[in-house]
């Protein structure tokens, strides 16, 4: 598998830029107190609320227009990313604003919007239920999760890495976890792939990668493993407690969650992402290019 370095350069500036980022509002371009999108700050800035949208032939989208809103699965412990603020409940991240941009282009202000955090295990399914329209939240494209959904994108493209203590200097890679233990989330590809392709000494799952942190930090697990992207933001919150480790080993190929079947819904957003450009390099610029995070908007894939 082709190996591309992702992050690079994560420096003490950049990762307090990126802190701050995941403290502040999640709405790039706009001044605080817009209230444009019916919090903190307005979304005009770079795109505007479709009217009179059809999407002849998606039931996600017939279920949307019946109740007046969009109900969108996302993740709340990623900085940078997908982030919800314990104290005000404001949803900030690379990710929200992707999801908050598909949900303006389908005619949904943010008052419209309902999120809802999904653990990594329960994605699938939430999706299959009708529980949710549609899911944003670091969600790797595999044939595997292709069975049972549908994926618009990519919209990004990262890679597998190692977050460790930052005094550890015995972790340089997956190659050096025999003996280790290796902690990630239920459900998620980067745990399966530490498992089937490494040797770790065990390895230990739970719902969110921030449960894993701080098992991680009590010295209870040796090291956590998932996309760079994830590890760069909580990097950034405790420079001085963690680091990441290596190089990345993977290609991971973040992907839109749709109910299967749906390719209408899949055609629209991959239509946007395509004509979108400029929104994705503003909302990239905000979220991850602070922590050196380096990267271009990835071609999406054809509609099968």
């Amino acid at each position: 598998m082709r190996k591309s370095r992702i992050i690079t350069g994560i420096g003490i500036s950049a990762i307090a830029m990126l802190a701050l980022t995941a403290c502040n509002s999640g709405t790039p371009g706009a001044e605080p107190g817009d209230g444009g999108d019916g919090g903190d700050g307005g979304t005009e800035a770079l795109w505007e609320v479709a009217s009179d949208v059809t999407l002849e032939g998606s039931p996600t989208f017939d279920a949307m227009t019946e109740r007046d809103g969009v109900v969108i699965g996302v993740k709340n412990d990623q900085p940078g990313l997908g982030y919800e603020d314990a104290a005000s409940g404001e949803r900030t991240g690379f990710d929200v604003d992707i999801a908050r941009w598909i949900a303006a282009s389908l005619g949904f202000a943010e008052d419209q919007i309902e999120y809802v955090t999904i653990p990594s295990a329960n994605r699938e399914q939430a999706l299959v239920n009708g529980d949710i329209d549609y899911y944003v939240g670091t969600y790797s494209i595999t044939d595997t999760r292709k069975e049972l959904i549908d994926f618009a994108g990519p919209y990004f493209i990262t890679g597998q890495g190692l977050l460790v203590a930052a005094d550890n200097e015995d972790i340089n890679g997956p190659d050096d976890l025999e003996g280790k233990i290796v902690c990630s989330v239920t459900g998620s590809t980067p745990l399966q792939r530490i498992r089937d392709e490494y040797s770790p000494g065990d390895t230990v799952e739970y719902d969110t990668y921030s449960q894993c942190v701080e098992q991680l930090k009590a010295g209870s697990v040796d090291a956590i493993t998932t996309d760079e992207a994830i590890l760069a933001g909580y990097v950034a919150q405790e420079p001085d407690a963690l680091k990441i480790a290596g190089e990345p080993f993977s290609e991971e190929r973040y992907g839109v969650g749709v109910a299967k079947g749906d390719t209408v819904l899949v055609e629209h957003i991959n239509t946007l992402f395509t004509d979108g450009g400029d929104v994705w390099t503003a909302l990239f610029d905000e979220h991850l290019a602070p922590a050196g995070i380096t990267g271009t908007q990835p071609e999406v894939d054809p509609v099968s």
